[in-house]
């Protein structure tokens, strides 16, 4: 990891963002609930239920107030999801002052 100017590292520069495709909706980590499941308040206004599947459990540390990216369940499409993508808190701050997401 290179040192950039004042304390920014390379990791906090923006590069590419994912944007959500098909279902997935971008979210907030309102609460932890311990067993890789936690409370997510989603763009479209519903508050789910999520996981971190399997394969992400290692590559994925998520806390309170991270920007993630949820697919929703087919079945309980409304209360659960899975969590695929977390954004780095630069990518969030983006999101915010361009006004892609209100949350």
């Amino acid at each position: 990891m290179r040192i950039l100017a004042k304390n920014r590292t390379e990791s906090d520069q923006i590069g590419r963002i994912r944007f959500p495709k098909g279902r997935e909706v971008i979210g907030r980590v309102v609460q932890m609930m311990g067993y890789g499941k936690m409370t997510v308040k989603c763009t479209d206004g519903k508050i789910r239920l999520c996981r971190i599947p399997g394969r992400f459990r290692n590559r994925l540390w998520i806390r309170v107030n991270d920007m993630v990216l949820v697919k929703p369940w087919e079945l309980a499409e409304d209360e659960k999801g899975d969590i695929i993508y977390r954004y780095t808190r630069a990518q969030s701050h983006w999101l915010e002052r361009k006004k892609k997401i209100r949350l």
